[in-house]
Formats: structure tokens, sequence, C-alpha cells
């Protein structure tokens, strides 16, 4: 954006930024809470703040979202909001309840460029970053919909978030501020497809979040084939990077693995998984592929999902199967953004 982006600042910037522009330091304090405690939609909310530091926020930058369609699950009530964002690119987003509180999961890209072939977020590769105020906009957004208060976060939407790095972090300090929506960092996990310097990074922010890698395979070999990353960073880089990472932070770490019939969801790949992670204190959460049509990948049937499981378990690694939600919406990462521009360019063909 070529503006300055308020909604995107520390708190400690913003007073920098107002005492440039001659205001009182305590208008910060004052602007902070209109847009990260009461997440208002539009700077005329803010009912004490004057009109000439309103004219200023609106020359500087105020960053919002629009809804431009949403799918309702009719099964649990799931809902996936597709935003659109002030270029007219578009996000997903998906909102779930369940019985312990209400979860979102946040898009990190506009797009990606990491190529895993079972996802339909990379399919026409990365557009663009996100600012830390379009993140956080997807929070308070989906809150000023449904009028449901959110408590855990996962930014595993579209997009890799390690690709976003710098904006990443600045979303997970501001929505876990204390002076702002105040969220615990516990409540906030972080998936990616193992980009190794960045999860060293990560290691190092002192942040209490949990950090999930997607792994989906148990060889390089079998990395390569779903994953472009795994031609960058082997299978045992990755791996060790992900213990120092529980070294320094003390944090039990997620693995995702994808299951694809026929690919890596045999009961040799469940053994072959559970030796890989021997010793780590993890945990491994199952997902049955999401089909997508322009990919011929499947998931297995429950009983060999289970039966995966199964062995995980008696070779000592905790995992669950990922409840589906949604299933009868474009859930899954990417399709409801790729539909809607399907369907957006059928219709121009057409004019």
């Amino acid at each position: 954006m070529n503006k300055l982006d308020i909604k995107s600042m520390y708190i400690t910037e913003l007073e920098g930024f107002l005492k440039d522009k001659g205001y009182p330091a305590f208008r910060a304090k004052q602007l902070y809470q209109w847009m990260h405690e009461k997440y208002v939609a539009s700077i005329d909310e803010m009912t004490n703040i004057p009109k000439n530091l309103k004219e200023d926020i609106e020359k500087s930058g105020f960053v919002t979202i629009n809804e431009e369609l949403r799918q309702e699950s009719k099964k649990d009530g799931t809902i996936k909001f597709l935003y659109r964002m002030h270029d007219g690119q578009m996000i997903e987003t998906v909102f779930m309840r369940y019985s312990y509180g209400n979860s979102i999961c946040i898009s990190s890209q506009a797009g990606c460029r990491m190529g895993c072939r079972f996802c339909a977020s990379t399919i026409g590769g990365l557009i663009r970053n996100l600012t830390a105020s379009e993140m956080l906009e997807q929070v308070y957004m989906t809150m000023r919909l449904t009028g449901e208060r959110i408590s855990n976060i996962v930014v595993m939407g579209t997009g890799e978030p390690l690709d976003n790095y710098d904006n990443l972090i600045r979303f997970i300090r501001i929505i876990s501020d204390e002076k702002g929506y105040n969220i615990s960092q516990r409540n906030i996990t972080v998936s990616s497809c193992g980009i190794v310097p960045n999860i060293k990074r990560l290691a190092d922010e002192d942040l209490t979040i949990t950090f999930a890698l997607s792994l989906h395979g148990t060889t390089d070999e079998e990395r390569k084939e779903l994953m472009p990353i795994a031609h960058q960073y082997s299978l045992k880089e990755t791996i060790d990077c992900c213990k120092e990472y529980f070294d320094k932070t003390g944090r039990r770490l997620t693995f995702e693995y994808s299951l694809v019939k026929g690919k890596n969801d045999s009961p040799d790949h469940a053994l072959r998984l559970a030796k890989l992670l021997k010793g780590i204190n993890c945990h491994v959460n199952l997902i049955p592929v999401n089909p997508i049509s322009e990919r011929d990948f499947r998931p297995g049937d429950r009983e060999s999902i289970e039966k995966f499981k199964f062995l995980l378990e008696k070779n000592s690694i905790n995992g669950t199967i990922r409840r589906s939600v949604g299933s009868d919406i474009d859930a899954a990462c990417g399709q409801l953004r790729r539909k809607h521009r399907s369907n957006s360019q059928e219709e121009a063909d057409a004019i």
C-alpha cells in the first residue's frame, strides 16, 4: 500500500506517528483501543477522536476489508468468507464453532508460491503478501459479521506464513497485545511447509505460539513428489530444525500429515512416520486430503485412516484425525477463492 498503515503499527510506533503530527500521546492509546480492542469498522465510530485527527487518519490509511461472498455449512455451522481487499484481491477466512470455543483460520498471502500439489491455494502462484492489518482484519471482520468472539487463531489458510515473515510476527504481537484484543499466544497456531531459516528465526522470537509443520511424507522422495519445498530443505534438515525449535521454546510441536490414498497412507508409512518422530515431543494431526478438481488426489477410507492412527499410537506417537468441518461447502484452502475467480472470468469472457 502507498499510504501509511496505522492498523499495522505497534502502539509505540503509533505514538511516534502522532507526535510527529503534533498530537498528544494519549491519542495513540485511544486509537489503538478503537482498532484492536473494539475492532471498529470505520473511523467514524471513534467517538472520542477529534475531527482533525480523523482526517489525518483517513489520509494516512485505515485498512478495512469487505465481504464478497460467504458459504455456511448446514451440517456444522462452519462459515467460509471470501473477503475483498483494497486492491481487489480476494482472501479466504474460515470460521469454525467447537465446544471449547470459536476458531478462525486466516490467510497470510493472496495466492501462494510453495506449489504443494494437493493444495488449491498454490494454483496461479503468489500475487502478494498480506499486511499485518489485513491479517488482523480477517479476525475483526469475522467477529463483526458473526457477533461472536474468537478464542483460537490458526494461520493455515491461503499462503505460506513464513514466506511473509515480518508481517506474520507483527500480526501475532498485535493480536496478542494486552492493550488490544489480548488473545493468548498459546491459542495461536502457525503452520508452515518448512522454510528452515525462518523456523529458526521463529524460535528466537520469544513467542508461546504453537508451531505446526506440514510433513506429508516419511522420505525425501515422498515429500518432493508432494511439496517442492522438499527440494530445497531435506527431511533430516527440517526435522532437526524442529527439534531445535522445541529445545529453544519448550513448546510441543504439531506435525500435519495429509493422507493421500495410495501415496502416503499405508501401514508402512505409519510405521516410518512413527520412527521418524520417535523421541520428539509432538502431536500428529492426520488430515484426510481434500479433493480438488485440478489434482487426482483422494482420501483413503475411514478404516485405513483409523489404522494409520492406531499404528502411530501403538508406537507412542500421539495423533488425532482432523474432524472434517464444512464438508458441504468449499472449505479447503483456496477452493472458494479459485472458484470465484473462475466464475468471474467466465462472466467477463461472456460479455
